[in-house]
């Protein structure tokens, strides 16, 4: 089997097709269908034409918070955290932007009134995360305080003075959304909108939900050339009872299971490979994965070197995968969280019909 390396997941982007805005309307964005040897262009609305009764949509219902905090160390500097958990205890393990990191037991004044206790690092004195105290329950100081933490390319992101736009408080959240805990949107599930899901009722084709908290490390390249050498984020998962008779249930009656997005999918294959319904995953799907349980794929264009990439090549192949990017770049298509959509089924799984 061939070796990658990280280089042969690079590509170049014109960075005019990164996506700064959503689509008009939700299903109103393209559709790449790459299910078969040649790309075929589509809208996102014709999702149902591709699936069949008995099929199974998993979807993650994790809801984006607002997560990004402003504030001010007690010397006036400027300073912003993204809070990436909030813990059992009711402290909160965050990234911080700060000219200087202040030492351990500074106390941080937040937008708002509320203060933050620097108590270390998280998860241990080396971890990549502050762990914090703050004088505010997080989720009630993130509601009223907080900023939706759109992703570093959506260049409005980059200002203080507005650092999202009204619209995304809606369009960077899923329509299902129901369990807060995301820094980042499960975003192949916002191109669905009730119409499409009713259109895939009407077609008999069966929905799950299983719940991936969102980590910002989702937007990180891998830095090393040796892509065993990257070390992945871990994030939160759970796989209901429900969802876990739902895909049984498909199974036997011979449907597919088809992921919406790639949290879904990391969330589905830690479950099959942990034996875990529930827990922290680090899964690094990369080209020769065996594949558990998702048999289609509903997906965004990810970013260059990314983990995301070597998943969706392990899915339905690297030599497939990258001209589909191809076709998508001559075609004009809109990339990452913003952007357009793929459908994609993997390598050696039933064949889509209509």
């Amino acid at each position: 089997m061939r070796t990658f390396t990280t280089s042969d997941f690079d590509f170049a982007l014109p960075p005019e097709l990164i996506a700064q805005h959503p689509a008009a309307e939700r299903s109103a964005s393209r559709l790449l269908d790459g299910s078969g040897p040649t790309p075929v262009d589509r809208v996102f609305r014709e999702l149902p034409t591709l699936m069949r009764a008995g099929d199974l949509l998993v979807f993650n219902d994790t809801q984006v918070v607002k997560a990004r905090l402003f504030g001010e160390k007690a010397t006036g500097g400027k300073l912003e955290l993204l809070i990436e958990r909030v813990l059992p205890d009711g402290t909160v393990a965050a990234h911080m932007k700060v000219s200087k990191k202040p030492p351990v037991g500074a106390l941080l004044h937040m937008d708002g009134g509320a203060t933050a206790e620097l108590l270390g690092r998280w998860p241990d004195a080396q971890g990549p995360l502050f762990h914090l105290r703050l004088s505010q329950d997080a989720y009630q100081l993130m509601a009223a305080h907080g900023h939706m933490p759109l992703p570093p390319y959506i260049e409005r992101n980059q200002a203080h003075a507005d650092p999202d736009a009204a619209e995304d408080a809606e369009r960077y959240q899923t329509v299902f959304a129901k369990n807060p805990g995301a820094v980042a949107a499960p975003t192949a599930a916002l191109h669905f909108d009730e119409a499409v899901l009713a259109a895939l009722d009407a077609r008999g084709v069966q929905r799950a939900a299983v719940t991936l908290h969102v980590g910002a490390g989702t937007f990180q390249p891998v830095k090393s050339d040796h892509i065993a050498d990257h070390v992945m984020h871990r994030e939160r998962y759970h796989v209901p009872p429900a969802t876990q008779q739902a895909i049984a249930d498909c199974r036997a009656r011979g449907g597919r299971v088809v992921a919406v997005g790639t949290t879904s999918v990391r969330t589905l294959e830690s479950w099959a490979q942990r034996g875990e319904p529930s827990g922290d995953t680090g899964i690094f799907i990369t080209p020769g994965y065996d594949w558990q349980v998702v048999d289609a794929l509903i997906t965004n264009f990810h970013l260059p070197r990314s983990t995301l990439m070597m998943l969706v090549s392990a899915f339905s192949g690297y030599d497939h995968i990258m001209a589909l990017y191809r076709h998508a770049i001559a075609e004009r298509y809109r990339f990452f969280s913003y952007g357009d959509a793929m459908w994609l089924v993997r390598q050696s799984a039933p064949s889509p019909t209509a």
